[in-house]
C-alpha cells in the first residue's frame, strides 16, 4: 500500500490562494513559447477584470473550443514573464493518462468572479 505523504498546510494559509471563476474570452497560439501554449485572455467579472494566461493545453483543446469555457485560476500570484508575455493567473488542471494537461470542469451555473471554497 502506498501513502501519499505532503505538507500540512492550514486553513488560513488554504485562504490565501485566491482561486476564481473566469470565462475564456480570446484564445491565442504563443508562438514564442518554449513547449506548445496558448495565450489565454480570461474575464473574472468586475471585481478582478480581465487577466492574461499561458497554458500548456494544445495536446487537449483547439482554440476555437477554449472561448466561452469557465476555468479555475489563481488569481493572486504575482505575474510571470513567459517569453515575451506577462501571464497574470494561473489557469488550473491535471493530467490526463498521457501527461497532458486537462483543465478542471467548471458547471455553467457558477458565477464568473466567484471564489473556489
Amino acid at each position: 500500500m502506498y501513502l501519499y505523504t505532503m505538507e500540512k498546510i492550514s486553513f488560513d494559509q488554504f485562504l490565501a490562494v485566491e482561486m476564481r471563476i473566469g470565462v475564456i474570452k480570446e484564445a491565442k497560439d504563443f508562438i514564442k513559447a518554449r513547449k506548445p501554449a496558448y495565450q489565454l485572455y480570461i474575464d473574472f467579472g468586475e471585481e478582478i477584470g480581465r487577466k492574461k494566461s499561458s497554458a500548456q493545453i494544445c495536446a487537449n483543446y483547439d482554440l476555437a473550443d477554449l472561448i466561452g469555457r469557465r476555468v479555475v485560476a489563481v488569481v493572486n500570484f504575482p505575474p510571470k514573464q513567459i517569453a515575451n508575455f506577462m501571464s497574470e493567473v494561473l489557469v488550473l488542471g491535471v493530467k490526463d493518462a498521457k501527461g497532458e494537461i486537462v483543465l478542471l470542469d467548471v458547471s455553467e451555473s457558477a458565477k464568473i468572479g466567484e471564489r473556489v471554497h
